[in-house]
């Protein structure tokens, strides 16, 4: 047994002391509200601000991983995908889905619920079109989620994929493509000292959002 000393996880602790959070400080819009606040998290250069963490269920038990938004704009925010991953098998199952923005550097969360539902496929061609060549192989390659027997299968059917699409384009595959969280809440929640956290909840309401002070 090693016996490297190793933190004591209850007394970590920081005081968030960057910011509050007023309601007037609140765009009516939330889409407006997100799109300043993922502006200033990129212009705090923080490490992939756009990496989201998706949670979906099959309805027995939940799943989560962080997925890249791609796309957002009024009617959702988009994420890219293999259409037989778990994820989106989970969603074809139930399209209740959640997102969570977590901006730490900033002590900054954004937390979004909705229903999930698949992009044209004129969408998801034009975001493919714009990938490297690499990661459009890389569609290709893998049966995301599928068990597979090692490392060297990845890059076996990697090679396979270059000689196949070696004199052309590489087309969209039929099994790949986008996935828009369409939301009924997004949270805005900013750290601030002794826990006493400002967290704003806009709900849809028809065309409409409901804006509330939430306790911390």
């Amino acid at each position: 047994m090693s016996n490297a000393r190793h933190p004591d996880v209850a007394a970590l602790r920081r005081e968030y002391t960057r910011q509050g959070l007023r309601r007037t400080d609140l765009d009516p819009d939330p889409i407006a509200q997100f799109r300043q606040w993922f502006g200033e998290a990129t212009a705090a250069e923080l490490v992939e601000p756009n990496a989201m963490v998706l949670a979906t269920t099959n309805g027995k038990r939940p799943s989560s991983r962080t997925v890249l938004l791609k796309a957002y704009d009024e009617r959702g925010f988009v994420f890219f995908t293999n259409y037989e991953s778990r994820k989106a098998q989970e969603i074809a199952t139930n399209p209740d889905a959640s997102l969570l923005f977590p901006w730490y550097p900033l002590e900054r969360q954004v937390g979004i619920l909705g229903r999930a539902e698949r992009i044209s496929a004129a969408e998801s061609l034009a975001y493919f079109a714009s990938r490297p060549h690499g990661s459009r192989l890389g569609a290709w390659v893998s049966q995301q989620s599928a068990v597979v027997s090692s490392r060297q299968f990845l890059e076996m059917k990697w090679d396979e994929m270059k000689r196949k699409f070696a004199d052309g384009e590489v087309p969209l595959p039929s099994f790949w493509g986008g996935i828009r969280v369409v939301p009924t809440e997004i949270e805005f929640w900013q750290g601030r000292e002794n826990r006493l956290h400002d967290r704003f909840r806009y709900t849809r309401s028809g065309a409409a959002w409901t804006i509330e002070r939430l306790a911390p």
